[in-house]
């Protein structure tokens, strides 16, 4: 039976070379023709819209082996990568992380732990939101302008609305000062707003 090996990269500057090397270091043969790489593929890419591991799944067998080097490899997140996992073992592959150790996680001890990982994973994502939340509040507090500064300054806004005012289209102010139509009307709800 095989054994095929799959990597993944962000970016087209990364190369998944240095993953397949980690395998084969730890013991793996990954023989020609069993590798599988994704090349410039987020990470929020689900494993089901991933060309190579498409590929992959196509040709692994029931009793071979996949191996990778990361559980991110296998999804995007815990929902995906449970669901990769069962996928596979569904068909009889065996799934093995290298990072986790040499267990399988399509068998009970490691069912178990992908799930562990899984709800540690859900957890950490939780309390980053949460974070995040605190953060955004605490700076509107403080009086924190969020979000990307205007391109136009306050003179200009002034201006926008009096053109406005005496009938100048959205469009023709939009093209004085270079600014997109939703700019414009989003200046002219604002100020509707504040009266």
């Amino acid at each position: 039976m095989k054994t095929f090996g799959y990597g993944r990269v962000s970016t087209g500057q990364q190369t998944t070379e240095n993953q397949r090397l980690e395998l084969e270091q730890a013991g793996y043969l990954i023989e020609t023709g069993f590798w599988f790489a994704d090349d410039g593929i987020s990470g929020k890419v689900s494993a089901s819209q991933r060309p190579a591991f498409i590929k992959l799944k196509e040709q692994i067998r029931s009793g071979e082996t996949l191996v990778v080097s990361k559980l991110d490899r296998l999804g995007r997140d815990a929902i995906d990568v449970l669901q990769t996992v069962k996928e596979l073992g569904a068909k009889g592959v065996k799934v093995i992380v290298h990072q986790l150790g040499n267990t399988d996680l399509t068998s009970p001890a490691g069912k178990l732990l992908l799930m562990m990982l899984s709800a540690v994973a859900e957890m950490e994502r939780d309390l980053l939101v949460e974070r995040t939340q605190a953060g955004l509040a605490r700076a509107k507090a403080e009086g924190k302008i969020l979000g990307r500064p205007p391109k136009t300054n306050k003179i200009q806004r002034t201006e926008i609305i009096s053109k406005l005012q005496i009938g100048v289209s959205v469009s023709a102010v939009a093209r004085e000062y270079a600014v997109s139509r939703a700019s414009i009307i989003g200046i002219r709800d604002n100020d509707q707003n504040n009266v």
